[in-house]
């Protein structure tokens, strides 16, 4: 009789920082997204002369990742997050004090995020773990902060969640 290994538990691939800048959303404005190694990573483009808010989010090479849009015409302000012309998320900022936001996903379920998203200082969590973290504290570049996102999240969610948070919060 030969003994098999038991089965190790797998470590989470590891996540990824990005960096962003504190004025990429002035209407119209172009910018790319770079990870922590200084490469480009993801292109947001802010798309000008629309009445509502839209903004795309390509990869490295150019290919649409999401799209987010503003939702009007509700009780509270929304902005959708879309893939491929369908809806996966809807990001809405949720009542009450401070800034707290709400991601709800297609597909069922929801993501949380709380923090100071004037201060670049949010949080983002999947069932209570956190899953994304922004922070202004880990770069020394002006008008700079970093996004940490866990491996086995959807980058391009997140980040889209993240502009859409931007948005909201502005308002």
């Amino acid at each position: 009789m030969s003994l098999q290994p038991q089965d190790e538990p797998q470590d989470p691939p590891p996540g990824r920082k990005f960096v962003m800048r504190d004025d990429m959303f002035s209407i119209g404005e172009d910018y790319w997204i770079e990870d922590e190694s200084g490469h480009k990573a993801y292109h947001v483009d802010g798309k000008a002369m629309r009445m509502r808010e839209h903004f795309v989010l390509e990869d490295a090479s150019g290919r649409e990742v999401a799209s987010i849009k503003e939702k009007r015409l509700t009780i509270r302000d929304k902005m959708k997050i879309e893939r491929g012309g369908e809806t996966i998320a809807t990001v809405r900022k949720e009542m009450g004090w401070g800034d707290r936001f709400q991601i709800d996903l297609q597909g069922g379920g929801e993501l949380h995020a709380h923090g100071k998203i004037g201060k670049r200082e949010i949080k983002i969590e999947r069932d209570g773990h956190k899953i994304a973290e922004v922070s202004k504290k880990w770069f020394k570049i002006r008008d700079s902060y970093g996004v940490e996102i866990d491996g086995t999240e959807d980058e391009a969610l997140i980040l889209a969640a993240i502009v859409a948070m931007e948005q909201l919060g502005a308002g």
